[in-house]
């Protein structure tokens, strides 16, 4: 299946070549195809923060290769103490957006190959290999997922179904292939999918704009749904499975993802359509006891009272929250590369963490 799945894989958002971090600017998709060079710290930052690059893996990941290009900017000036100036950069990328917890647990793992240094070693070559490192893994972690989360949708119904997702979870927000994207297109592989229906996520619209593009490129049958139509699918279409992302998972299984995500798992419950959040171990934030203690990010009000530039809204505010949390006991299953968490809870989620990677 591994083999199948690389073979399908078509799109990309990351690259790191040349001591240059190139990164697929998202917020132009699918109209236009531009990649972006980034050389500094601060750089790849504001690209996390702008919105170039999106999705909780791939901003852990480009966090990660902006730290080496800290480290190499550090190493030039010739100072004794590069490492105490690196903080402003470990400062600086952390500031980038506060919910995903993908960008933290990268950065702690640059820390702690830069605390593990000795005398004598090229740090910028070990720090290098330690962010190549993290990109590979999520990558590895995602053809895992996607294997698992087919099996499941297998077990529960073996015909082909109607899947409806929300945000983008593909290639283009993780390290390659994707997260909730990848389940969807294993089973697709499989045949056990007949139609994906995609909200089109507003305000930043990464249904419309990517996942139907990244499907369209893939010959996955895909249709597009505003978001407030995803209770009447449910009802109408034969909608089996709601499968989404995460951007931080806490201790009990509550789940942050993109705003709408709670309603849609409320209505999934109603209409008795199961719920799928996938997501690598990496998203998992034991630190925090419940969904109450996420940060959760709240963007521009111009965001929804404008578009292309251009003011559409009436003269209001506008309530602006990028993620919401949905309780874990809406969920019917987490999928990671470490397993499979049914009905999630504190018991089972501490039982997850203490297991070995499947891959």
């Amino acid at each position: 299946m591994r083999e199948q799945l690389l073979a399908a894989e078509k799109v990309k958002a990351i690259e790191w070549r040349d001591g240059t971090l190139y990164l697929l600017d998202q917020r132009l998709l699918p109209q236009q195809e531009v990649w972006l060079a980034y050389d500094s710290a601060a750089e790849v930052a504001d690209a996390i923060r702008d919105m170039v690059v999106r999705g909780a893996p791939a901003i852990g990941i480009a966090a990660a290769y902006g730290l080496v290009l800290g480290v190499r900017a550090r190493l030039a000036e010739g100072d004794a103490d590069w490492q105490v100036a690196l903080e402003e950069d470990f400062t600086v990328l952390g500031e980038s957006r506060p919910t995903a917890v993908n960008l933290f647990w990268a950065l702690e793992r640059m820390r702690e190959r830069l605390q593990r240094l000795k005398a004598g070693d090229d740090a910028l070559a070990l720090l290098e290999a330690e962010a190549i490192g993290i990109h590979q893994s999520d990558r590895e972690a995602n053809l895992t997922m996607a294997q698992l989360g087919m099996e499941l949708i297998r077990r529960h119904q073996g015909n082909p179904q109607n899947i409806l997702t929300h945000c983008n979870t593909g290639a283009l927000a993780t390290g390659g292939f994707g997260t909730a994207l990848g389940v969807i297109r294993a089973a697709y592989l499989e045949g056990l999918v007949e139609r994906v229906y995609a909200d089109e996520t507003r305000p930043w619209l990464q249904g419309s704009r990517l996942t139907a593009w990244e499907l369209l490129g893939e010959g996955v049958p895909v249709t597009l749904n505003a978001d407030s139509a995803a209770a009447h699918l449910m009802k109408t279409r034969g909608i089996t499975w709601v499968i989404v992302g995460a951007d931080r998972i806490t201790a009990n299984g509550d789940v942050a993802n993109k705003i709408g995500t709670y309603q849609l798992a409320v209505n999934a419950m109603h209409h008795g359509v199961r719920f799928m959040v996938v997501a690598p171990s990496s998203t998992i934030d034991m630190g925090l006891e419940s969904g109450d203690d996420i940060p959760i990010e709240e963007r521009d009000g111009r965001e929804l009272l404008e578009v292309g530039g251009r003011r559409v809204a009436a003269d209001v505010e506008a309530f602006n929250p990028v993620f919401d949390v949905t309780p874990a006991d809406l969920i019917d299953a987490i999928v990671t590369e470490k397993g499979i968490v049914e009905r999630p809870d504190a018991a089972k989620m501490a039982q997850l963490m203490c297991r070995k990677r499947l891959h």
